[in-house]
């Protein structure tokens, strides 16, 4: 298995782990380190990887980027009643062009992936979900990516790849794999209306900071409808992160980014996730900290997923049938867990690579609408996409 690009977790980190509880997550995780190399994979269902790349973030002046404080966190902090087994790869270092790096972690996460093992990426610029991105390309034919992010990142795909233009390219860049892109979070005023209205030219989907602030739950259907998850640690409020990390006033609190990061655990779609724009400084306890509980309640998340996307067999579900303006909406409720779907109807004439994304995630009020005569945002977005 060629995992060259990985290098060992440091020695200063492994050091501090020996003086842990036995208890602690980081005496639990297999471990890719200089004297054992790295560690047996048979069973793992989740690899965290660091990737020691920041040159596209916009900001770049040239400093060096480590997240030995955050695995000194993490290992700290002690699991739930996990069935999962979790291995921390180490990490992928800068490559002679960032164009290297990307390959480097491409490569990695198509094995991981392929291996049915979740891929936990903690980085420097967020561009790096682009390579996250093209690791499927020859795994899956359509990608939903969700971006827990204040802003859109969309760019001016003509230029050079930078950390706040990388969804451009992933939308203009063949082999053009993306189905659905949503961003959660997002502030307007750090947005131009231009962006805004391309969201929704393209359906894309996008959640204000202030909609999911007053209803978390909104964010559970999207989740459980994406491939990749990335998340920009800019989306977070300068009250809940240190010095280095502050961008902005406004943002999600740290319970609200660890509910999200849960959702995204619990899908049984998401099969990589991200987190981004870590910036380290001396007085960062409380970032790495953070970054830290976000994994945990990732990793809380898998292993409370629950098989409930089974509707071959009818006694799965209870289906539900309304109109709206003449058209058929067919929803199904599991009987294990209560979410619900939301039928995608296919028009036949168009070739489309979508069999699959038939049932759509949606939440019991998108039924409710439904029978008040109100369409579902969602399904309206997923259907107008199906007829492009």
């Amino acid at each position: 298995m060629n995992f060259n690009f990985l290098s060992p977790v440091s020695d200063m980190v492994l050091a501090h782990n020996e003086l842990l509880s036995q208890q602690a997550l980081g005496r639990k995780l297999r471990i890719h380190s200089k004297r054992n190399g790295l560690p047996d994979l048979e069973g793992v269902g989740i690899a965290i990887i660091g990737v020691l790349e920041n040159r596209n973030d916009s900001n770049y002046i040239g400093e060096e980027f480590q997240i030995n404080e955050i695995r000194k966190s993490l290992y700290a902090l002690f699991p739930g009643s996990w069935t999962t087994i979790v291995a921390d790869l180490g990490d992928i270092n800068k490559g002679e062009t960032v164009e290297d790096t990307y390959f480097a972690l491409k490569t990695t996460l198509a094995i991981l992936i392929n291996k049915q093992i979740i891929p936990i990426i903690i980085g420097g610029s967020q561009d790096l979900t682009y390579a996250n991105y093209r690791a499927y390309d020859a795994i899956i034919p359509m990608v939903n990516v969700v971006n827990v992010d204040c802003k859109f990142d969309l760019g001016d795909s003509t230029k050079p790849i930078k950390n706040n233009s990388f969804v451009g390219k992933i939308i203009l860049d063949k082999p053009y794999n993306l189905f659905n892109y949503a961003t959660v979070g997002y502030q307007t005023y750090f947005n131009s209306q231009e962006e805004i209205d391309l969201m929704d030219k393209l359906y894309f989907e996008s959640y204000r900071l202030g909609q999911i602030s007053k209803d978390i739950t909104l964010v559970e259907p999207v989740l459980r409808d994406a491939n990749i998850v990335s998340i920009d640690l800019n989306s977070v409020k300068s009250s809940e992160v240190s010095l280095n990390q502050k961008y902005s006033p406004n943002g999600f609190d740290g319970k609200e980014i660890c509910a999200i990061s849960r959702y995204a655990g619990i899908s049984n779609k998401v099969s990589s996730i991200g987190i981004y724009e870590y910036s380290p400084s001396k007085d960062d306890e409380i970032t790495s900290m953070l970054i830290a509980q976000i994994i945990w309640y990732f990793i809380e998340g898998v292993n409370f997923r629950v098989k409930d996307d089974d509707f071959t067999n009818e006694n799965n579900y209870q289906k539900y049938i309304t109109l709206v303006d003449d058209q058929e909406l067919i929803f199904y409720k599991s009987n294990k867990t209560g979410r619900w779907w939301i039928e995608i109807p296919f028009l036949t004439e168009v070739n489309n690579k979508l069999k699959r994304h038939t049932l759509l995630p949606c939440m019991h009020q998108d039924y409710l609408d439904a029978c008040n005569n109100i369409v579902p945002d969602r399904w309206y977005k997923a259907f107008q996409k199906n007829c492009i």
